[in-house]
């Protein structure tokens, strides 16, 4: 099978604007962080209602430099979903705090803010609720009891560019809120990442420890206007984003909502051809969220699929259709499962054995769509 018959999982759409995006930082002549990123930082916060962007070379830096912003440390705990990319917990990690998983939502497959109040402590400090596909998390009962408890709430919107939580846009209702530009989101720089926040002091402090901890970077110092001397004031990381990646985050930014219409398109398609399927249980939506889309995800039904994940998947491939599970419980890994010790989150667990992610990315054709229901529906007739 050739590569032009096979439905890739995931492809970003560039186009001719974004190209001339890039070119024109390279024209320039001015490559890392400068005029392009500060642009993008202000049309991004804008985009989300926030009152302030910091933008980072990935959603992973993102996350460290927001903890360790927000001073956690050693002899804190962070809570946090096991259903989720590592890097969520990783960053937790190397601040020196402890991760404390609670288990998931079934339906939604997010952290279950049910649970969360039995898991709070005294060394409790912050939550990371993870909008797991871009849909969002119950941010009412985050945020309560977070309020109740005096914690800090930093959200993992990697797949949430977009959502909206009961009409309000994810970026701005969290103490931070870090989305992802990898080359597989629904707005790509290729690496790259954005925290926003309406504090005004963590956005200081962020913009600082970015950047080695330099008070002046190199806009300030290599311009017309700007001058040599600087001083570091904390030792920083470098985690700064670099024009070229802006520029594309700028042209990608323009077009998001005509991107998001045909990722919902697509959703839409899919729902309506998978709703009489007995073996299928379609991804979470409600009509008082606004979903991303980021991944289409259906949990297989045991009792009436004919085969396992696995050879689902398997099947898919010799179909010409690729796919992906998202994730692999954190606690599975080899150097989470000592670190965690043994511990279990049964639902996280149950579902992880049934999720695939299916194919939904801007550039897929309708054929392509259709390719992908035809290979579902074949394989568990």
């Amino acid at each position: 099978m050739s590569d032009q018959e096979y439905v890739a999982y995931g492809l970003p759409l560039i186009e001719d604007d974004d190209i001339a995006g890039v070119l024109d930082s390279f024209r320039s002549g001015w490559l890392t962080r400068g005029p392009k990123t500060l642009e993008f930082e202000e049309a991004f916060a804008a985009y989300v209602g926030a009152g302030h962007a910091v933008a980072v070379n990935s959603c992973t830096s993102g996350l460290h430099l927001t903890l360790a912003g927000l001073g956690l440390g050693t002899g804190d705990e962070v809570i946090t979903t096991p259903l989720t990319f590592v890097a969520t917990v990783n960053t937790i990690i190397h601040t020196g705090a402890r991760p404390v998983l609670v288990d998931i939502d079934p339906y939604t497959m997010n952290i279950d803010e049910k649970k969360i109040e039995q898991a709070v402590t005294s060394r409790t400090k912050a939550l990371v609720p993870v909008h797991i596909a871009g849909y969002p998390c119950d941010m009412d009962s985050i945020m309560g009891l977070a309020g109740r408890h005096g914690l800090k709430v930093v959200e993992d919107a990697a797949h949430a560019v977009y959502t909206q939580y009961k009409g309000n846009m994810i970026g701005g209702i969290g103490d931070a809120t870090v989305f992802s530009f990898y080359a597989t989101k629904n707005l790509v720089t290729g690496e790259g990442g954005m925290i926003t926040t309406n504090d005004e002091a963590l956005a200081e402090n962020l913009r600082l420890f970015s950047s080695h901890g330099l008070s002046h970077g190199a806009w300030n110092r290599y311009t017309s206007q700007g001058s040599w001397f600087y001083e570091v004031l904390a030792p920083g990381y470098k985690y700064n984003m670099t024009d070229i990646q802006a520029a594309l985050g700028l042209s990608q930014l323009k077009k998001l909502d005509r991107m998001q219409k045909r990722r919902e398109d697509i959703a839409r398609h899919y729902n309506e051809a998978f709703a009489d399927c007995p073996s299928i249980e379609l991804p979470a939506d409600s009509p008082d969220v606004r979903h991303a889309w980021h991944l289409y995800i259906i949990k297989l039904n045991m009792t009436e699929a004919s085969v396992d994940r696995n050879t689902f998947i398997e099947k898919l491939k010799e179909k010409g259709v690729g796919s992906s599970v998202h994730f692999i419980p954190v606690h599975y890994h080899p150097y989470h499962r000592e670190y965690f010790a043994g511990a279990r989150y049964p639902v996280a667990e149950e579902v992880f054995e049934r999720i695939v992610s299916l194919p939904l990315y801007p550039k897929m054709s309708d054929r392509d769509v259709d390719r992908v229901i035809q290979a579902v529906r074949e394989i568990l007739r």
